[in-house]
């Protein structure tokens, strides 16, 4: 089972083990992650689960489709590393993902 580290802006971290096929969001809601707010649901259509992939996850994680990158133009202070958390599917490559929420989430 994959474990995602997910890093508050307090430095606070979430250790989680994730279940493969599940999102990032997910496993984020289900464990009180604060911050990862999934307005939508995970329909990637609010930008409330918005986090920042650490740098060397990057090409691991993947680049956003186009229905992802639109919907980053709402969330705040978004970064080159930025995704929805919606969108980023558990797999057994993504075993120690560290994840950081932006600081106007928490």
């Amino acid at each position: 089972m994959p474990k995602i580290t997910y890093i508050v802006p307090d430095g606070t971290r979430f250790e989680v083990d994730a279940e493969n096929g599940s999102t990032v969001m997910e496993n984020a809601i289900r464990n009180a992650v604060p911050g990862i707010e999934a307005e939508c649901g995970g329909a990637c259509a609010c930008a409330t689960c918005h986090v920042y992939v650490e740098e060397q996850w990057s090409d691991t994680v993947g680049q956003p489709e186009a229905m992802e990158e639109d919907m980053l133009d709402f969330a705040y202070e978004v970064q080159p590393t930025s995704r929805l958390s919606c969108q980023i599917i558990v797999r057994d490559d993504l075993d120690g993902l560290v994840v950081r929420i932006p600081e106007r989430q928490a």
